[in-house]
């Protein structure tokens, strides 16, 4: 599975670099992805990450 972050609509609130550390990092001003495609034991909190971010700045492509 693959994630973005779109960096129109990231906050930078930092919940998907808590939720999910292994896939997720800050990156200057935006949360950035930081391995592709995403391992299979990160999936689950990546999945989280996506579904908890306020903004729906997070894409889950499968």
């Amino acid at each position: 599975m693959k994630a973005t972050v779109d960096p129109d609509l990231c906050t930078a609130c930092e919940l998907c670099t808590e939720t999910c550390p292994e896939v997720f990092e800050m990156g200057e001003d935006i949360a950035i992805v930081k391995v592709d495609p995403v391992p299979p034991e990160a999936e689950e909190a990546a999945r989280q990450a996506a579904e908890d971010c306020p903004a729906e700045a997070i894409i889950i492509e499968t």
